[in-house]
């Protein structure tokens, strides 16, 4: 389920997080840094806001302005979503801008060995929007049914939908099929697994939408519904 402001409920708090590399406790953390911490109304940002948003400050410092264009966000979510952040001791403020805590470094590492960076393919016959965007998740394809899950999820987020592929015997494929449905997408084929380099049991979701960041976060949203299955 992707999760939208509900319930009060505590943040984590940097012990909670410090070394922890398993996946449902990555999956915690990042679930309750989305969820409402104070009485009023409840800013918009959700879970794949969340990941997003480490990715972009583990690369480099960055300030509010910068993320709320990122983002899409207005200035007050943004605030509110730094404030999350803090609390839970994964973001602090720099002399250059938001950096991550040694525990927001050590999330993140434990996240991208779960969830690759997000990359931008084509329009084809295999997608469903304008502009799509993949991720990679690591060793998840026996959770894969038709990928109707990773769909859904990616709906919930505005995206138009989502394609889920599973890499096995060295192969791209639609689960619940023997089709070569590259077969007359080499071009795309070659681009996705250059870039993202899966390996067996791994799985590729393309989030569609009608502009780059509600693909990218229907991708992310479709790649945590499938962590939480696992």
């Amino acid at each position: 389920m992707t999760l939208w402001f509900g319930d009060t409920k505590a943040i984590p708090t940097p012990s909670r997080i410090k070394g922890e590399g398993n996946t449902l406790n990555i999956l915690q953390v990042i679930e309750d840094a989305a969820i409402k911490i104070a009485p009023g109304k409840a800013p918009y940002f959700i879970e794949a806001h969340i990941v997003k948003v480490l990715m972009i400050i583990n690369r480099k410092p960055v300030g509010r302005v910068s993320l709320a264009k990122a983002l899409g966000l207005g200035e007050g979510s943004i605030r509110t979503l730094v404030k999350h952040l803090e609390k839970a001791g994964l973001i602090e403020t720099s002399r250059e801008g938001i950096v991550l805590t040694r525990s927001g470094q050590e999330l993140v590492s434990n996240m991208k060995s779960r969830i690759s960076e997000t990359t931008e393919v084509p329009k084809s016959a295999l997608t469903v929007g304008a502009f799509n965007v993949a991720v990679l998740v690591r060793g998840v394809a026996e959770s894969v049914k038709a990928g109707l899950e990773q769909r859904d999820a990616a709906i919930k987020v505005g995206a138009h939908g989502a394609t889920t592929l599973t890499f096995r015997n060295g192969r791209l494929s639609m689960p619940l099929t023997n089709e070569d449905v590259f077969r007359e997408l080499p071009k795309v084929r070659d681009m996705i697994i250059s870039r993202l380099t899966p390996r067996e049991d791994d799985i590729v979701v393309i989030g569609s939408a009608g502009d780059r960041l509600t693909a990218e976060l229907g991708a992310i949203a479709a790649a945590l519904e499938t962590l939480k299955a696992k």
